[in-house]
This record gives structure tokens, C-alpha cells and sequence, in this order.
């Protein structure tokens, strides 16, 4: 939301007042300089700050928690990346985590919980200003939009959670029952119905959630349950509402003149600068230069690389491994010998190539995607204005192509939607798929293209688990550019109970009702 003031620090103050009215043998008048629940809110601006605040929660400017969508901090946790350090997305990437650990399982419940929290009290709140009903119900969609993108959150990463549709006190937070998993997704289905109906095709501000937003968010929530049938539903509605299209340029997709183009469904939104508005994505998981170092948090790996296809489909010339290869391995991967900021790093190998972090050894390989070239336009830490893309039109055209194929529809329509991101693109022409193929053998081909086109951006995690694939992934080993060792992921095999994340040790402590996931 670029357009909007973020001012929270206030509301902050403001959430922790219930919105019953005071004790008449209270006070008898407010202070009219403070905000309290008293005179708050009154107007359609206050409720604009409400919602502003349900939105800004979707941002996140420390780069351990990963964020609510993970992006390449995420695919740490795949065979995509690899994370450096101990940190609990690390450990989830190598099958270490546990229930005490902090940012991806704390971090998750809780910001999906405040997300929740405000929504709640917006959709309250919106009882006591003096608007139209048809004005009331487009920030009831937006809240309702937002709490169902938090409950889809939980949902998937922890299964049935505790649904909390109105304000409650903290006596009852602490006796809450888990819902089932089923029951919490038919949530996020009520709640992203709801939006669909009232929102319309245009948001009222940029940034601001659309009925195509709800609607594709929607179709992700059901790829996630498996229902493919609903998935061709509801892409039909998307498309009927004609307005996404693939960008002519996958290298731009990720660039800052071309944010909010015709295949952003929906971001989340930051405004470069000293506010804490930014980003530190770029900052911490980004390469360095040859002046200075970066954080490179998740570093992307071998087994991510080769997975890259010829643009003709021969085979890989070990002589020359990066040449004549899909071009999506650039714009998503600095490789040995690529060019960046400018300069060329022809041996690429630290200090004389990717000045990733001193304590990343991973060193021959670095993130591309949302980095911010060349090395002149690069923000201080912290405050990188660069959106980060939470779903685009080509996850529809892929969703539409595995519904298809789930459903053992016309597989050569699926292929078609295949072969339009191997070929529609200015930028990116490789071997269209052949027709004829088995369902089998055009799923392994849908799978394979959802890995390369979203590299990077935190999906494959989702996608390994609900393709039940772990075990045919694991154990894997991350080599340096040497060859040797650094770490081997999930070591003794992938487990059935890693597809879902521990209930928080925290979160049990206060609540002796809420029952942990098995094997946790």
C-alpha cells in the first residue's frame, strides 16, 4: 500500500482497549489529545488507519523471521537453498526444528494471530462510524480478506487451529480448543467468499486487496486441500475478470520500475526509506560486491541449478555447465561467471566472486531474484521499496494445468498451459513440452516447471508438502564449490509428521487445551 501512512505506534496503543464503552462512574469526559477507546474510532479516516494496520502486518523488515510467505528465505527449508547459521528456518531445512524454536514456528502463529486480532477489531469497530453499507462491506471484504490469508497461513503450516472470529478476553485465549483442519480451512473459505463478493475488480488504493486478490488466493487455499474440481471454478472467475497476463519480461517481474504490473495478482508493499517501511529481503539474502559483503541468508544450490533445463533440451556440456541453459537460471541464480552490478566474476569463488557472507560457506553460487542492481541504486539496510509478489498470473496458469492434470482432464490442454511460461515470454524461450503424454508423465513435467518458475519465492516448501515428495527428496547433500560436504538435510530421511510445523511451546504453556501435532 504505497500510498498509505503506516501509522501504527498509535494503534498499537489503541488495539489493547476492548470496544465496549466505558462505566459511565468512570469518567465523564476524554481526553481529546490521546486516542483511546473512547474516541476512537470516529470517522472513515480512523478506520482507514485500522485497516492500515491489519495491512502492515503483512510486511516484515527482520529478515530471521522469514516473513508470513518466506520468499527465498522459505526455499531454504527445500532443496532450493541453502540457510547458513543456526536459525530455526535452518533447522527446518535440515530437519532439526523443534517446538521451541523461534521465527518460522513462534513467528508464523503469531503474526498470523495479530493479523487475525486486528481484523477482528476493524470488522467490530466498523459498527460505530457513521458510513453506507455499501462503504462498511468493502472494509468488511478487506478485513475479511486479510484474516482468511492469516487462517490459510495456519492452516497449511500447522493444520487445525483455534478460530477466533471476534474480540475475546484473555482468560478465554488461554482455554481455546484447536478447530480441526478441515474446519479452519472452510474459515478461509467463508472469509475469502465473502471478499469475492464485495470487493471489486480495482482496489480502492494501491496495495489494497481486489476481488481478483480473493479470488486467487482462494484458488490457492483449495490447490493446498486438493480440491481441483473448485480450482478450475474459481480460475474461470479470475479469467472472466480479463485483467492479468504474464509480463513479456521474466528478468522484470522482480524489478522496481515494473512493480504492480498486469501479472501481480497481489504483493505486499514497501515504501523505500528511513520509516521502517522498507525492506531488509535485499539487504540479508542478497550478494554482495566488490566493496562490501551481504548477509546472503539462503544461498541457492546445486541441486536447485541443475535442475535448469537447456533452452533446447540437450544435455548439460559439463565443459561449459551454465551456458545455453533455461534463462530463468540467471534471473534467478548469480552463477559462476555471470555478470551483476556490472562487473564479471569469470572464477567465482570467494572473495573474488559472489562476497556472499564470511560464514556462509556455500560461496560459489547467490540469490538473484529481488535484488536491486546495479550497485548505485542499492538502499541502505533496511529500506529496499521492492514489493514482494505473494501470487501472480503464472501461478493461475500452472494451478489451472495441475487441476487439470488431477483430474485426469485433457492433458494436452495442461501441457499448452505448461508451454505458455516456457514460451510466452520475451525473455524466456526453451523447448515447448510434446503432446500425447500419460497423466504420470505430465505430472512430474507440471511439478518440475512450478519448481523452476517460482524458485526463490517460497513455494516449494508448500509444494513438497502436499505432494508428499519428502521422502523421495531426502537426505540431500549441499556441497561448497569445492565439492565438499557442508550439510546434508534431514540426515535419517523425511518423516510424515515434518509436513506439518509444532504447535508453539509458548502457545501450550499458556494454554493446556491446545494439543500438540503428532510427532512433535
Amino acid at each position: 500500500m504505497k500510498t498509505n501512512k503506516y501509522i501504527l505506534y498509535l494503534l498499537s496503543i489503541v488495539l489493547l482497549f476492548p470496544l465496549s464503552s466505558c462505566n459511565d462512574d468512570f469518567l465523564e469526559f476524554y481526553p481529546e489529545d490521546k486516542i483511546t477507546s473512547a474516541n476512537f474510532p470516529q470517522n472513515e479516516e480512523d478506520i482507514e488507519l485500522l485497516l492500515n494496520g491489519v495491512y502492515a502486518l503483512l510486511r516484515e523488515n527482520s529478515i530471521y523471521n522469514e516473513g508470513l510467505f518466506g520468499f527465498g528465505v522459505l526455499d531454504g527449508a527445500t532443496p532450493n537453498a541453502f540457510n547458513w547459521g543456526n536459525t530455526p528456518i535452518a533447522r527446518a531445512g535440515s530437519g532439526q526444528l523443534n517446538s521451541s524454536d523461534g521465527s518460522i514456528v513462534n513467528f508464523r502463529w503469531t503474526r498470523s494471530y495479530g493479523i487475525i486480532f486486528r481484523a477482528n477489531y476493524l470488522l467490530q469497530a466498523l459498527d460505530q462510524v457513521n458510513l453506507s453499507e455499501g462503504d462498511k462491506n468493502i472494509y468488511r471484504a478487506e478485513a475479511r480478506f486479510l484474516r482468511g490469508l492469516a487462517y490459510s497461513i495456519l492452516a497449511e503450516g500447522f493444520g487445525g487451529v483455534p478460530i477466533i472470529l471476534n474480540a475475546i478476553s484473555t482468560e478465554e485465549a488461554r482455554s481455546i480448543s484447536r478447530a480441526s483442519q478441515e474446519e479452519t480451512w472452510d474459515q478461509v473459505m467463508a472469509d475469502y467468499n465473502m471478499a469475492i463478493d464485495n470487493l471489486g475488480a480495482e482496489a480502492p488504493e494501491l496495495g489494497r486487496a481486489t476481488k481478483g486478490a480473493a479470488l486467487a488466493m482462494k484458488m490457492r487455499a483449495l490447490l493446498y486441500q486438493s480440491k481441483f474440481d473448485q480450482v478450475l471454478e474459481v480460475i474461470d472467475e479470475i479469467e472472466a475478470l480479463g485483467k492479468y497476463s504474464l509480463f513479456p519480461s521474466y528478468e522484470g517481474l522482480f524489478k522496481l520500475e515494473n512493480e504492480n504490473n498486469a501479472e501481480v495478482i497481489f504483493d505486499v508493499q514497501y515504501i523505500s526509506g528511513e520509516n521502517s517501511q522498507g525492506s531488509l529481503h535485499d539487504q540479508y539474502c542478497g550478494t554482495g560486491t566488490g566493496s562490501w559483503t551481504r548477509g546472503s541468508r539462503y544461498v541457492p544450490t546445486d541441486d536447485l541449478v541443475s535442475a535448469y533445463e537447456t533452452i533446447d533440451g540437450s544435455a548439460v556440456d559439463p565443459n561449459n555447465p551454465y551456458e545455453g541453459r533455461d534463462p530463468r537460471l540467471e534471473f534467478t541464480v548469480v552463477v559462476p561467471g555471470a555478470y551483476i552490478l556490472g562487473y564479471r566474476f569469470p572464477n567465482y569463488t570467494y572473495p573474488g566472486g559472489a562476497f556472499n557472507h564470511p560464514g556462509n560457506r556455500l560461496k560459489h553460487l547467490s540469490a538473484r531474484k529481488y535484488r536491486i542492481e546495479p550497485e548505485a541504486d542499492l538502499p541502505p539496510s533496511g529500506q529496499s521499496g521492492l514489493n514482494n509478489i505473494v501470487i501472480r498470473y503464472a501461478d493461475v496458469l500452472l494451478s489451472k494445468a495441475e487441476a487439470i492434470i488431477e483430474t485426469n482432464g485433457d492433458i494436452d490442454e495442461a501441457i499448452n498451459l505448461i508451454n505458455r511460461i516456457r514460451t510466452e515470454r520475451d525473455d524466456v524461450k526453451i523447448t515447448s513440452l510434446p503432446k500425447g503424454l500419460s497423466q504420470e508423465e505430465a505430472r512430474a513435467k507440471l511439478r518440475h516447471e512450478r519448481r523452476i518458475e517460482f524458485a526463490l519465492e517460497g513455494l516449494y516448501w508448500a509444494d513438497i508438502k502436499r505432494w508428499e515428495i519428502g521422502d523421495e527428496l531426502y537426505p540431500l547433500e549441499i556441497k561448497d564449490h569445492n565439492g565438499d560436504v557442508i550439510e546434508t538435510k534431514f540426515p535419517n530421511g523425511y518423516l510424515d509428521f515434518y509436513r506439518l510445523l509444532p504447535i508453539p511451546d509458548s502457545e501450550i504453556s499458556l494454554n493446556g487445551n491446545l494439543t500438540q501435532n503428532p510427532g512433535w
